[in-house]
């Protein structure tokens, strides 16, 4: 995965900071743009984990933070909800001027909210996915419950949200009862994916039903069942990406660009607070590849070995079926079972000691046809002819450059 940070300027001139992540090795075949929670930034573990997904898919994605939030310049307390909309206009400029526009737009939350009626102003954009979002923005006032006798008395207050002191002015109250989702959603003819978390104790899954119900179809919805309203769960908001890229991907016309150029087969990318979770391109296709839970991963792809153990699989039961299919014989199926492990020297001359271990590939074939016991023995030679056998057994060399 490829990392930028961006820059742009709102209706104000203020300068807004994000995050545009692009697919490794690969041009994004369409981008998308991710608008975050009420008062929280771009950096939020569920924002990343939801980006990174698309990312794999294939989709660069811009997040970015709100005017007056994270990295970026102006006062929160003189934003609304508006002015949400408003950044989240001014972003898709950016990607038009400097990328593509964008096809696909992501909420969570507010944000959520806030992607509908910027996608009503969108002509590029093609299919809107809201998290956790309220059916109508004025549903956050319910946050600062308590303080809304004086925000309306004195003009604005100090509240506290998730921790953190955030000044809540009379305008912004005001914006929000000017905005009606439900009144946007249904005009809005654009794909539709609803995801909520049957659990969400912010803001409950019956706002969920009323953007369903407003919106026309092509229109879906998700239960992220078990989810809080944060995604704070690495494994909620994962999946909730890959079922975003997904579902996208039926309603969105993927123009490949291309393959960045490179003269490698293979492309492994790891960021720095990953863990073992690795993206990876292999050939033209995309994969991820892990460790076990209990040896520091997330497994969510199989590990190092089991890829090369997987090749080694692939690989004979390729040169066995195209050997058979050239001798006529009546192969129905093969099966071939791969495992890697480290096992005890045997007549091993260039073993040191007795307790050395070598580099062990269990292999077992199952046949099913019509085979003679004459066919199978050969077919058992022709296994150990595959191209990976061969190279496993053969002298090899990595050499090893610095991109730079």
């Amino acid at each position: 995965m490829n990392l930028e940070k961006v820059q742009f300027h709102n209706a104000e001139g203020e300068r807004l900071t994000g995050r545009l992540e692009l697919p490794a090795d690969q041009h994004p075949h369409s981008f998308a743009l991710f608008a975050h929670c009420f008062t929280c930034n771009k950096n939020l573990s569920a924002v990343r984990y939801i980006s990174r997904a698309l990312t794999f898919a294939g989709f660069g994605v811009l997040r970015f933070d709100f005017t007056g939030l994270g990295e970026s310049e102006g006062d929160f307390a003189d934003t609304n909800f508006s002015g949400n909309v408003e950044d989240l206009l001014v972003a898709a400029k950016f990607l038009e001027d400097n990328y593509q526009s964008p096809a696909l737009l992501v909420g969570h939350s507010l944000g959520g909210a806030a992607v509908i009626f910027a996608a009503d102003q969108l002509d590029s954009v093609k299919a809107v996915a809201t998290i956790g979002a309220p059916s109508n923005p004025e549903h956050v006032s319910h946050l600062f419950t308590d303080d809304l006798q004086t925000i309306q008395d004195s003009g604005q207050a100090t509240v506290k949200l998730s921790g953190r002191d955030f000044t809540i002015k009379k305008q912004f109250l005001d914006d929000l009862q000017k905005h009606r989702l439900p009144q946007v959603a249904k005009r809005l003819r654009r794909a539709l994916l609803v995801m909520h978390s049957p659990q969400d104790t912010t803001v409950e899954i019956k706002n969920a039903e009323e953007i369903y119900i407003a919106a026309h179809h092509p229109k879906s919805f998700v239960s992220l069942d078990g989810a809080d309203h944060l995604l704070m769960n690495k494994v909620d908001s994962t999946y909730a990406g890959g079922v975003i890229a997904q579902w996208a991907s039926r309603y969105i016309e993927r123009e490949e660009q291309g393959l960045v150029k490179t003269q490698h087969d293979v492309v492994a990318s790891l960021d720095g607070d990953q863990g073992f979770t690795t993206q990876m391109k292999v050939g033209s296709h995309y994969m991820t590849a892990d460790e076990p839970a209990d040896y520091g991963g997330n497994n969510y792809g199989p590990t190092p070995y089991e890829l090369v153990s997987a090749g080694l699989s692939a690989c004979t039961a390729m040169t066995v079926q195209m050997y058979v299919r050239r001798k006529g014989w009546q192969l129905d199926n093969i099966q071939v079972h791969t495992s890697y492990d480290k096992q005890h020297a045997v007549d091993c001359e260039a073993c040191e000691t007795d307790s050395a271990k070598i580099d062990t590939f269990s292999r077992e074939i199952k046949l099913t046809g019509d085979l003679d016991d004459k066919q199978k023995a050969r077919i058992l030679q022709i296994a150990d002819k595959c191209p990976v056998h061969r190279t496993l057994h053969s002298e090899t060399q990595v050499i090893t450059s610095l991109i730079t």
